[in-house]
Formats: structure tokens, C-alpha cells, sequence
């Protein structure tokens, strides 16, 4: 299945992915980085979960309800009509007599109920239907049988050695049981309706149609008024945005506020090659953008929960990494599962990520930047800051000349990459910012000196001839990375090293009018073979256009970037500049951060012509 075109679900504690002939291809329990359960995105005999007509394996529309996460999949056959719709059930909250083992941060009123309900109705005629649930817990590794309980053929349970969680599937149909497939066929005839749900926790499923429909529907109901929360502006775009705030919420773990960089791992940025990489986890660069994001859109617990989880790290380690578990794990071993083909048969697949352990000058940058946002969306400084400040902005101005792996993580040679040297100077100009607010007047003079000690060396080393910012500081190649500069504030935007810059990757470093990260033969990445086109690249051109006056060629770009949105609306990492494609892993949380950054710089310049320069929010 072409990777855009998969359907998202999320309960805020795992996420699956339904692949349009019906099938759960991917899901992991009992959290978003766990081991899967359902994996035929990577393998064929890795596991899925399907409910279709026997006769048909396209359906005839495919669509979220409205504001919600509640997927619906309409089937029409010669005979009939049925609708699917599936959905990973939230409910109220429900620890008042015990803790919950997992909560970090601020009860809600609800929360997961670890249970995926699958729901048909027949609509028109009759419709044979078949539903195939044959799970594969472990990546495929593991082969499971089933055994009936005292719901005698309408629940069954899931026996497997090496696999501890207890998982049922109940049902108001019949099921059978073939090895480790359990299975339904049942004629369905107008006005029948049918449930299926898979339950892994202590929540009870539901037993009959009419409580899975009143779960269902308030779940629906949830998605609906957590987006009415949000402030989007009435444009024709709004849905963009809308699905991208759905989607970041849905990547949200909500026990402890992190944001996962998406739902899977190595999902190939080439059909075929090895930049497969696993993003189930958080990085600390996400950091600013998702509470700009956030905090532009209204969402203010949602941008103080991630804080909380960043600022929880931030006081446990003396050195930062880059990326950790969603709920906070500092150790994620890379290794390959070789006995799985990847997708497309695109190897390797890859659990863990060695670029935890990465040098990458950038993260004090967007540590630093993040804790000036929420400073200033909430008018003071938080107690526990001044610590985390002190030594993050320390830390930066310890390694700021020293050679790093880069935003872009390249296995390859460290470079003094400009960017990373950019993020240096937003540690050292934020941390002097906040030191001012609070009284460290001292602090606030040596990191404003340093700062500008940091610029100096950056405007001598990594700027060209033409007056363009280069990739790292022994290159005159381009890196889209650089589009940063003017959204962080390294310059003015209307100044020439910055105009140029811009310019120059929106003239050079693009293919088809998508923007490239850099080109792989200018820059050792310690991989080999091509890649897309980095789609959150091009959602930053559009953003640096318009902050630099561009605004009709921002405009053009942010409608072409919207059509070539999935079917649903989700972007994967990157776009295929032939054939528009989605590659990389998906739903890419980064790209959608972009995204929402993007259309609402367009939005709040559409009164502007060319050449004009609009006053944002400043840094």
C-alpha cells in the first residue's frame, strides 16, 4: 500500500495504521514504541487485522468523521453497501480508587481504554463479509493460538509464550479459530450492524452493538471538543490545519506529554535502500516548533504538558541527548530485524535509534528557544528554569566550536555545520534574554558577549562569496537546514546574507519546486543512494519566503505543498519529486509542526504584497 495512504488512529497511549482494503498493518502495545502486534507494514507474516467484503479489496470512499480520529471506510459490491469505522476508543477517566503506574502529568478528564472497535453497518443490499484478525506479537516473531471463552463463540483469547499482555477479541458475530487467525464470515443485510474489538487491558470491551456505538460515539464526541479548544482562523486551509492539530495530538504520548516523532519505524526515504531508520521516539528539536505550534493554536496544556517532559530531562541530565523514549529513556539501542523484508523490500528494518548517542550542537538551541516560548506565552519564568538554564546555556557555549554530526544526524564525517553553530548563538541569545527577566544580570552580559562572539564567527566562516549561509564552514554547498536562520532571528529578515540564503535554496536546492535537505553527492551522510524530498523543508521555505517579502512564491508553494497531502489530509517524512509519493515514516510529527508554521505565515501575510515586510511575533 502506497504509505500516504494509510489511516491514523490514536487513543494518546498507542497508534495504528489501516491501510485502505481494511487492514490494521501496524500497531504496537502497549505503547507507541513497543514491539508490534500487527506489522504487515514491514513483513507479510508480521501480523494484521482485516474486515472486508469477500469480493472487493478497494473501497469507495475513505474518511475521517468530522474533527475526530475515527476513521470511516465505505464498501460498496454488487450486492450491497457496508461502512467501517474504527477507531481507538477513548473514555472517562477512571483511576479515582488507584494510581495509574504511567501518569506523569496533570490528570484529564479522560484517557485511553485499550481497545481498538472495529463497527459495520449495512446500509444497501447485502454484503458478504470476512474479518481476519491473525496478530503477530513481537515484530513477527512470535505465533500465537486462540482459545474460546465462557462468551463461548463471541470472545476469544490471545495464548502466546513470550507474550505477557492478555489480549481478547469480542464480538456480537461468530468466530472461528485456524491457527493463529481468528476469523468471522457472516452475510450482513440492510440495517444489520456488527462490532469487533480487540482489548488489551483491564477496561472491559464492549459485549453488545449498542455499547461499542455509544463508546464509539464518545470518543467521537472527545476529538470533537478538544479541536474546538483550538483557534483556527476561517480559511480554506483550516482543514490542513485542523488535521495536522488531530495528528499531533494523536503522536502525543499523554502520560507523560511527549511528542513521538511519528507512528513507525523504517519506513524508507528510497524504495529499496537503507535510510530506514525508527522515529518512535521524541527529539528535543521538536521542541520550539510544537510550542509554537501549540501555543499559536491554543493549545497551552498541550505545550506545558511537552515542556514538562522536556523539562523533566533537562533537570535529570547533565548531558543532554538529542532524542529519548517517550517516556523518557535516555538508552535506545539500535539493531536490525533481519528477519523482516521492510517495506517495499527496503532493509534494514531498524528498532532503536543510534543517533541518540550523536554530537549535536543543536539541541541547547532548541532547548533554550523552547523555554524562552513558554516564558513568554505564560509572562514569568518558572521556578525550576534558571538551573535548566544555567546549564544547558553553559553546555553550548562549552561545545559551540567544537564539530558535530548536525541537524540532519549524518552518519558520516563531523563538520562545523552552520546551522548547529546558529542554534548555538539561540542558546546563548535566549539564556541572556531570561537571565535579564530574572535578575542575573551578570549571566545575562557573558552570554549576550558570547552570543555575538558566536554570530561574528559564523559571518566570517560560514557565509560564501555571494553572501549566502553554506552547510558547514568547509563548503560552499547549500543545506536547507539554513532556513532556520530567519525563523529564529539570527539576522534581520531583510537582511542580504539572509535574502539570498533564502533565495538560493529556493532556487538551487530544489527538484520540481520540492526543497532537498542537501545534495547527497556535496555532503557525506554515511549512507549511499538518493532520497526525497524532505517535506518539512519545503514547509520552511514557504515560511522564510514570506518572512523575507516572497509572498506570491510562498503562496504558490504552501498550495502545492496542501495538494499533495495524503487522502486523509497526513504527510509522511518526504515526497517523491516525480511522482509525489510519500516516503519515510508516517505520520511524520515534524512535517506537520511545519505545516501548521507555514500556513499560518501565509495566512497572516495574504493583506501583504511583495516586498512588504509583516511584524510577527518576535523572538
Amino acid at each position: 500500500m502506497p504509505i500516504g495512504d494509510y489511516g491514523f488512529l490514536s487513543d494518546g497511549e498507542t497508534t495504528a495504521l489501516v491501510a485502505p482494503d481494511g487492514s490494521v498493518d501496524w500497531m504496537c502495545l502497549p505503547r507507541m514504541d513497543s514491539p508490534s502486534i500487527f506489522g504487515t507494514l514491514l513483513g507479510p507474516h508480521a501480523g494484521t487485522f482485516r474486515i472486508a467484503p469477500t469480493d472487493a479489496s478497494v473501497p469507495v470512499a475513505r474518511r475521517y468523521l468530522p474533527g475526530t480520529l475515527v476513521l470511516e471506510t465505505s464498501w460498496g459490491t454488487d450486492t450491497g453497501w457496508i461502512i467501517v469505522r474504527d477507531v481507538l476508543l477513548m473514555g472517562p477517566w477512571r483511576h479515582e480508587d488507584n494510581y495509574s503506574t504511567w501518569q506523569r502529568r496533570t490528570p484529564t478528564d479522560y484517557e485511553a481504554e485499550h481497545v481498538l472497535l472495529r463497527t459495520i453497518r449495512c446500509v444497501k443490499g447485502e454484503v458478504q463479509t470476512v474479518i481476519e484478525c491473525n496478530p503477530s506479537p513481537d515484530y513477527g516473531r512470535l505465533k500465537p493460538s486462540w482459545e474460546y471463552t465462557d462468551l463461548v463463540y463471541h470472545q476469544g483469547r490471545m495464548i502466546c509464550d513470550g507474550w505477557e499482555r492478555p489480549v481478547r477479541l469480542t464480538t456480537d458475530m461468530r468466530l472461528g479459530f485456524e491457527g493463529s487467525r481468528a476469523n468471522v464470515r457472516t452475510l450482513l443485510k440492510e440495517g444489520d450492524t456488527r462490532f469487533i474489538a480487540m482489548s488489551w487491558g483491564t477496561k472491559e470491551p464492549p459485549l453488545t452493538y449498542e455499547d461499542a456505538y455509544r463508546r464509539q460515539v464518545w470518543t467521537a464526541h472527545h476529538w470533537q471538543h478538544w479541536l474546538a479548544r483550538g483557534n483556527f482562523p476561517d480559511h480554506p486551509w483550516r482543514s490542513y490545519l485542523q488535521r495536522s492539530a488531530l495528528t499531533l495530538k494523536g503522536l502525543t504520548y499523554s502520560p507523560t506529554g511527549a511528542i513521538c516523532a511519528a507512528a513507525t519505524t523504517s519506513l524508507p526515504e528510497t524504495v529499496g535502500g537503507d535510510r530506514n531508520y525508527d522515529y518512535r521516539f521524541t527529539w528535543i528539536r521538536d521542541a520550539t516548533f510544537a510550542l509554537w505550534g501549540m501555543y499559536s493554536l491554543g493549545y497551552d496544556w498541550e505545550a506545558i504538558d511537552f515542556f514538562s517532559f522536556i523539562a523533566d530531562i533537562a533537570e535529570r541530565d547533565d548531558n543532554l541527548q538529542i532524542m529519548y523514549g517517550i517516556g523518557g529513556e535516555s538508552e535506545l539501542t539500535e539493531r536490525t530485524l533481519d528477519h523482516l523484508p521492510g517495506y517495499a523490500n527496503s532493509r534494514p528494518v531498524r528498532i532503536g535509534n543510534e543517533a541518540a548517542k550523536q554530537k549535536q550542537h543543536d539541541v541547547w538551541g532548541a532547548l533554550l528557544d523552547s523555554v524562552y516560548l513558554h516564558a513568554k506565552a505564560h509572562k514569568h519564568v518558572d521556578d525550576r528554569i534558571w538551573p535548566i538554564l544555567a546549564k544547558q546555556v553553559n553546555a553550548a557555549l562549552d561545545n559551540w566550536r567544537d564539530p558535530d554530526a548536525g541537524i540532519w544526524e549524518v552518519r558520516g564525517t563531523l563538520q562545523h555545520f552552520t546551522s548547529s553553530k546558529i542554534m548555538c548563538w539561540v542558546a546563548a541569545d535566549r539564556g541572556a534574554q531570561l537571565a535579564a527577566v530574572i535578575g542575573q544580570d551578570a549571566a545575562a552580559d557573558k552570554w549576550k558577549q558570547a552570543a555575538e562572539e558566536i554570530k561574528a564567527d559564523i559571518l566570517e566562516h560560514g557565509v560564501d562569496e555571494r553572501g549566502v549561509l553554506t552547510a558547514h564552514y568547509d563548503t560552499t554547498a547549500l543545506d536547507a537546514s539554513l532556513l532556520l536562520a530567519p525563523l529564529v532571528r539570527f539576522l534581520p529578515r531583510d537582511d542580504e546574507r539572509i535574502v539570498n540564503t533564502v533565495r538560493a535554496i529556493a532556487d538551487e536546492l530544489t527538484e520540481h519546486g520540492m526543497v532537498l535537505r542537501y545534495r547527497t553527492d556535496e555532503t557525506d551522510d554515511g549512507f549511499t543512494g538518493e532520497e526525497g524530498s524532505f517535506t518539512i523543508c519545503s514547509f520552511w521555505l514557504v515560511s522564510a519566503l514570506c518572512e523575507i517579502g516572497d509572498y506570491t512564491r510562498a503562496r504558490r508553494m504552501c498550495a502545492r505543498l496542501l495538494s499533495l497531502a495524503g487522502p486523509l489530509e497526513l504527510y509522511a517524512e518526504e515526497i517523491d519529486v516525480h511522482s509525489g509519493a510519500h516516503l519515510g515514516n508516517f505520520p511524520q510529527a515534524f512535517t506537520h509542526l511545519a505545516l501548521i508554521n507555514a500556513v499560518l505565515h501565509v495566512i497572516n501575510t495574504a493583506h501583504l504584497t511583495d516586498g512588504e515586510l509583516y511584524t510577527p511575533d518576535p523572538r
